[in-house]
């Protein structure tokens, strides 16, 4: 099993490498350019307060990290990927808003985070639950890192619910998206794997309970466009340690 899960490990790393150049352009069409609008219902849920603290697991190139340290206004924000090429882009972003001695960008495992319990106000993770070897040692995992009260959240792609949108959606996931990635990103292989990471994966249902059991309270799950998509949120019990 633990094989199984480095190996994954290794894929994961790779293609992320491989499609940094491209990711941006790709969340669009992966999306049908959604996840900007998915992001900003998340933030006005997360509801950040001045001067919070947040860490972004799976940061990639930065976008949902800046949001948040835009919203925080002078909270530590902490960016962690395991693609240093991801992490280059994002420095790139970061730059260019202006937030370097406010975001802090670390090379680092969603499932070992480098930080001591209790440190942030809120943990987020985008679009990277599902391609984790353990989700639920990810979870645990931000629940660690928050403090009581605080707040982790996942804005993960999920499982249509609504037919016949259902069908259609899988059929452009399975077979256009691949050829969409071959064409635009010369990576065929890469984008092909995304759908099948969504296969074995939650929906939203499942994974509210996941994070309920995992020891999170005050639960909440969101379907968005369709169920394409879907938000959760948990709270650390304030009598956690």
């Amino acid at each position: 099993m633990q094989s199984k899960a480095k190996s994954k490990e290794e894929f994961v790393h790779s293609v992320f490498e491989s499609i940094a150049p491209k990711y941006d352009l790709m969340n669009d069409i992966l999306s049908f350019r959604r996840h900007k609008a998915w992001r900003k219902f998340t933030m006005s849920k997360m509801a950040v307060k001045p001067g919070s603290t947040a860490i972004d697991l799976c940061c990639g190139t930065c976008d949902w990290t800046i949001s948040t340290a835009r919203a925080s206004g002078s909270g530590q924000v902490v960016g962690l990927d395991f693609s240093q090429n991801m992490l280059d882009y994002g420095a790139a972003k970061v730059r260019e808003a202006g937030l370097e001695s406010q975001i802090k960008l670390t090379q680092g495992n969603a499932m070992s985070l480098p930080f001591e319990d209790n440190t942030f106000d809120y943990a987020t993770i985008g679009f990277a639950l599902r391609n984790v070897p353990d989700l639920v040692k990810v979870i645990e995992e931000m629940q660690r890192v928050v403090k009581p009260g605080g707040m982790v959240v996942s804005l993960e792609l999920s499982k249509p619910t609504w037919q016949p949108f259902k069908g259609l959606y899988y059929f452009y996931f399975q077979n256009i998206l691949p050829m969409l990635g071959k064409l635009i990103a010369k990576r065929y292989e890469q984008y092909k794997w995304l759908p099948e990471s969504l296969i074995h994966f939650p929906d939203h249902k499942q994974l509210a309970d996941i994070f309920r059991k995992t020891g999170l309270t005050q639960v909440q799950a969101f379907p968005l466009t369709g169920g394409i998509a879907a938000l959760h949120i948990g709270i650390k019990s304030k009598g956690a340690q």
